[in-house]
């Protein structure tokens, strides 16, 4: 027997093909052959709405910078809890995920917590993320839920759980922006019947202590009175005068001027009452004009306040946003991963792509050396 043949054989095997082909595709051979568990795809497809009503009122933009602009920012949320861990805390309250997910049957190199070490929740969340998708279409506004698991019947409940978690979020976000709404509507009114209160115990305050109800009216009466004061005034000193020169010594002209005289300070009297020192009706009615502005407002504010709280109760009793369901999530038939054939190929392509380049690099090396 000859030995030598050995070193020979051993020297025209091609180590670099071995390693960078052959190796991996017996590897990918072995894994998507014999290792690799099948993989359940649940799907399911939801839109997330938000009903058409007219938002041109102060209301209206006080509700969407309570709640959402519109229904997208309701999706982008649902998205993004979808993989948070607060959605995996809620449909793993009784450890059903990690449970399905580290079960014995599955294979070693796909199974969570392998080694049986415990397995953190942050390790736990980690590993669910890569087995749950959801992509938004912004052409058709539908989010698209995805869950593998490694038998069917986990991988719908999962879809199922998610997507119900994903509605419970959305009418969470609605019954807070509800209540915002409404508890601000409650707050303005709150204000306004203080405002409201005490600008009318002003106004009241300031007519016990002038004792007017209302200048503006006693100023008018006030005036009238003037007015058939002068009246008379005039009558009284056209009949003196009349008296003075057809009758000089007649015995009712003291009586007359008498009589002037007391109209006369009268008339100055109530003229001083009506426009004079700050006593005066004009000096009162310019604080009253204030006070009783201020009342009118503060009784407008209320009023619009009020209806603000109606119609903010009145959205209340209709939902803001709604998930509406296309495709409820399906129990898988059949494994739709790995795709065996397709990894297999997939390390025998890349496997000759790195396989060629060596070589290349390889052969350039020598021939520099040469």
């Amino acid at each position: 027997m000859n030995t030598n043949k050995f070193p020979n054989l051993f020297k025209k095997v091609d180590w670099l093909f071995l390693l960078t082909v052959v190796l991996p595709t017996a590897l990918a051979v072995l894994y998507y052959g014999f290792l690799a568990s099948d993989v359940y795809v649940s799907e399911s497809r939801f839109v997330i709405r938000s009903p058409e009503k007219p938002a041109s009122s102060g209301l209206g933009v006080i509700l969407k910078t309570a709640g959402f602009a519109n229904a997208g920012d309701e999706t982008q949320a649902a998205k993004f809890y979808i993989g948070s861990r607060d959605a995996l805390k809620a449909i793993n309250r009784n450890g059903d995920v990690a449970k399905s997910y580290s079960d014995h049957s599955i294979s070693i190199f796909d199974r969570f917590n392998p080694l049986g070490t415990g397995g953190s929740f942050e390790d736990l969340h980690n590993y669910f993320n890569n087995k749950i998708g959801a992509d938004f279409d912004s052409g058709s506004a539908i989010t698209t839920l995805t869950v593998r698991a490694y038998n069917p019947q986990d991988a719908q409940r999962f879809n199922r759980e998610l997507l119900e978690q994903s509605e419970a979020l959305v009418n969470r976000l609605n019954q807070r922006g509800r209540k915002d709404l409404v508890d601000y509507a409650e707050s303005e009114v709150a204000e306004a019947q203080k405002m409201a209160g005490d600008a009318a115990a002003r106004l009241a305050q300031y007519r016990n202590n002038t004792g007017v109800v209302d200048p503006e009216q006693q100023a008018t009466v006030q005036l009238q009175m003037i007015s058939k004061l002068q009246d008379r005034l005039i009558a009284a000193r056209s009949q003196l005068a009349e008296l003075e020169s057809s009758v000089p010594d007649n015995p009712q002209i003291p009586s007359i001027r008498t009589q002037i005289a007391s109209l006369t300070g009268e008339i100055a009297r109530q003229m001083g009452q009506v426009a004079g020192d700050r006593s005066s009706l004009s000096a009162k009615a310019a604080r009253y004009e204030r006070l009783v502005l201020d009342n009118e407002m503060a009784s407008k504010r209320l009023a619009a306040a009020m209806t603000s709280l109606q119609e903010a109760r009145s959205e209340a009793l209709h939902q803001q946003a709604y998930v509406e369901r296309i495709a409820q999530p399906n129990l898988p038939d059949k494994a739709l991963e790995p795709r065996r054939l397709r990894g297999i190929f997939a390390a025998l392509a890349l496997g000759l792509i790195a396989w060629g380049v060596l070589s290349m690099l390889l052969a350039g090396v020598r021939e520099h050396r040469e």
